[in-house]
């Protein structure tokens, strides 16, 4: 994915008022299949696999034995026992190495990444567009799936994002993806569409403080310190990483990923910036960005758990000067 297309700022907003396309076929796509793989599933993810419907899907992580996040990922059910998961860019061989390791009979693990293209559609205007595209086929319900075919290709549809607004991804077989690309531009050109890139994804996703892996989420650091907890079902018997999450649950976490907005002008923040509280610096910045949306700096970081309250203040050293930061409630942008 480009950072740019027409510019950042430009892209951000006509995601936020209109209708933007993302190029997300740097994703990786690993099916799992066979009488045991919900079962199998379960014991490698933190989120329940067996509240999942056939058509429905949900985010979740992936721990290491310690209890730190190897990656977050999407797992699609596609039927009884048949698997999705959409997985990030950066930990395809990772994350594909980690569950081979953990393979067992009756779970049947492939990795399509370099098979498959993925694009998503984000935006007010989204459900309209789809209607269109698909000539009046349903679209999934939020959290769901199906599987839709246009012009000889199948596509699944997926309604998750990663922008805060209404929208819809497809994955598809990577040879359909010039042309579903250019026909994407071509029909949503009434409906406002833009090509996006990584930079307007970054900045929408801050807003809305959707956690990016290698830089809010890490090996170090579990999904209960960065606040996902949601995401997490204690509730199950085992599965990997789950006996430190447990003892941090009971004791609570010594520090928590918490967003930040900048007070006044100030330059904008970025990742591993210093951040000062009580006049000690504390932490340093996970996450940040100038807000198209809200025109000032936001960012996200793990601070000490006293620290780490709404209404609490920091300061950001930017190249060698301290800026005034407030921490805020997620999210950091809703819309009026």
């Amino acid at each position: 994915m480009p950072v740019q297309y027409s510019g950042i700022i430009d892209e951000h907003h006509a995601v936020r008022n209109a209708l933007g396309l993302f190029d997300i076929s740097h994703m990786g796509e690993v099916f799992i299949s066979g009488p045991e793989a919900g079962a199998w599933l379960n014991r490698l993810l933190t989120n329940n696999v067996d509240k999942l419907a056939v058509g429905q899907c949900h985010y979740t992580f992936m721990l290491n034995g310690q209890g730190g996040v190897i990656d977050d990922l999407i797992v699609y059910r596609l039927t009884a026992t048949d698997y999705l998961l959409v997985v990030n860019a950066s930990k395809i061989e990772e994350d594909f190495a980690w569950m081979q390791k953990h393979a067992q009979e009756g779970v049947n693990l492939d990795n399509r990444s370099d098979a498959y293209a993925g694009l998503a559609i984000q935006g007010p205007n989204a459900t309209a567009f789809y209607h269109k595209f698909f000539g009046g086929v349903a679209i999934p319900e939020r959290n769901g799936v199906a599987t839709v075919e246009r012009d000889g290709v199948s596509y699944f549809v997926a309604r998750t994002g990663y922008t805060g607004e209404d929208g819809f991804e497809l994955f598809f077989n990577a040879d359909a993806a010039p042309a579903t690309w250019q026909a994407l531009l071509d029909e949503g050109a009434e409906f406002g569409i833009k090509p996006c890139g990584l930079g307007a994804r970054d900045t929408l996703r801050l807003e809305m403080c959707y956690p990016l892996n290698g830089s809010d989420l890490s090996p170090e650091r579990s999904p209960l310190e960065a606040g996902m907890g949601f995401f997490v079902d204690l509730q199950k018997e085992d599965f990997i990483g789950r006996d430190v999450l447990a003892a941090q649950k009971a004791e609570g976490v010594k520090v928590r990923l918490v967003p930040f907005r900048m007070t006044g002008k100030t330059p904008p923040p970025r990742s591993h910036y210093p951040v000062v509280a009580g006049g000690e610096v504390v932490a340093e910045t996970a996450s940040g960005s100038l807000s198209p949306s809200l025109g000032v700096g936001i960012g996200m970081v793990y601070l000490p758990a006293a620290v780490a309250k709404a209404g609490e203040t920091v300061e950001i050293d930017i190249r060698g000067r301290r800026f005034p930061a407030v921490i805020e409630k997620k999210p950091l942008y809703r819309k009026a």
